[in-house]
């Protein structure tokens, strides 16, 4: 396959698949994997879900875009589904991830200086991901990501994850500070889970302060952690709150939602998106919302990620090269005590696809559909990979 007139912005894997269905992939050659990323967290429901398949192709045969100056019934739907289940009260839609955190970022701004800061300032994390925008990979903690592309945005202090005490030494010593930016779960930081009651703190300290909670829940949202949203473990409501890749099953759309007084901030032509919101998108992401309610999906991401996380727990114990085993739901890393990118490939030779991220967490995100038997195969598999990983990393050594 031709690659060279690609940009060669990612190092793929030495396989294209032609088809899915369900929880798996298929090669022209009919091959058989077993998708335990879900598009890197996106098709929460398999790939080729019937509902979504119909919805999609329902609609591309009626309209698929017309233009945000026009007002669209299935948008007003898709807000309304996802305030209701939010807790929140109005969306802003565009088409990823970092679109929807750059929404969050200008209304942070925008409600400092309609507060009288002049330099609003927004606190983030070590070791996040925002995206890969200007100021999303500005907010983002990893020093590889923001390599090259200085001069980076103002505007932002970062504090350790999971840390109340750096947090309030912080809002102490800046007068700016307008919002906290954070992820309930650091995903492409290693699946880290932060202690109980990290964003209930959070949370008492931006209502002491007058400070917004922004949660980005690209990863963690949409029932990916076994509730709708992240948050919901701790009983808490932010004031804004980011979506985008389980939301529509693989179209692309995001969206940034949020209480009314933090919306109220935008008005006509401060924000927008030409395609944020289309048709097809939004009838995309109802079918999906719809689904997962209709088949009672986050009660079996909720199932089936605790029986991952105690069969890789029971399994590991006592291998000596696993550190931790962590996560919530259907989103679960296995940190290693060295890198370990190549065990992404021993386990596409055993046909499963999994993630290796920060370098030396293996990182699970399989289909909200998974059955206990796959469940198994995922246990069985990055075990293996694991064993074989740990006794040629020993051969080497010695």
């Amino acid at each position: 396959m031709n690659e060279s007139h690609l940009m060669n912005t990612y190092q793929r894997k030495p396989v294209a698949f032609e088809r899915g269905e369900g929880a798996y992939l298929y090669t022209s050659t009919n091959e058989q994997y077993l998708d335990a990323i879900s598009g890197l967290a996106v098709c929460g429901l398999g790939h080729c879900h019937p509902a979504i398949t119909k919805a999609i192709t329902d609609q591309a045969s009626k309209l698929i875009h017309s233009s945000n100056i026009y007002r669209s019934e299935l948008q007003t739907k898709l807000a309304q589904k996802l305030c209701m289940i939010s807790g929140l009260d109005a969306a802003f839609f565009c088409n990823s991830g970092a679109e929807a955190n750059e929404a969050a970022i200008k209304l942070a701004r925008l409600y400092g200086k309609q507060n009288g800061i002049k330099h609003p300032t927004i606190v983030v994390m070590q070791n996040s991901f925002h995206g890969r925008t200007l100021a999303t990979l500005t907010a983002t903690g990893n020093r590889k990501v923001q390599a090259g592309f200085e001069p980076l945005v103002p505007g932002f202090v970062r504090a350790p994850f999971n840390n109340i005490k750096e947090v309030k030494t912080i809002i102490a010593n800046q007068p700016n500070i307008v919002a906290i930016l954070v992820e309930p779960i650091q995903g492409e930081g290693g699946v880290n889970v932060p202690d109980v009651g990290y964003l209930k703190t959070l949370r008492q300290l931006c209502d002491e302060h007058a400070i917004l909670l922004m949660l980005d829940e690209i990863q963690t949202g949409m029932g990916r952690t076994g509730k709708w949203f992240a948050y919901m473990w701790e009983n808490i409501l932010p004031d804004v709150v980011t979506v985008a890749k389980g939301l529509a099953n693989g179209v692309p759309i995001g969206a940034c939602l949020a209480k009314q007084n933090v919306a109220n901030c935008f008005v006509p032509g401060s924000h927008g998106s030409t395609f944020g919101g289309n048709f097809l998108a939004c009838r995309a992401a109802l079918a999906t919302l719809e689904t997962i309610e209709s088949e009672k999906l986050i009660d079996n991401t909720k199932k089936q990620g605790e029986y991952l996380l105690k069969g890789f727990t029971k399994q590991l114990q006592k291998t000596p090269i696993v550190q931790s085993v962590r996560g919530r739901g259907l989103m679960l890393g296995i940190e290693l005590a060295h890198s370990c990118k190549e065990i992404a490939d021993i386990a596409l030779q055993k046909k499963v696809l999994i993630n290796v991220t920060s370098n030396n967490v293996i990182r699970l995100l399989p289909p909200f559909i998974i059955t206990k038997q796959q469940a198994d195969q995922i246990i069985h598999t990055v075990v293996d990979a694991i064993c074989e990983f740990a006794a040629k990393a020993d051969r080497s050594v010695a």
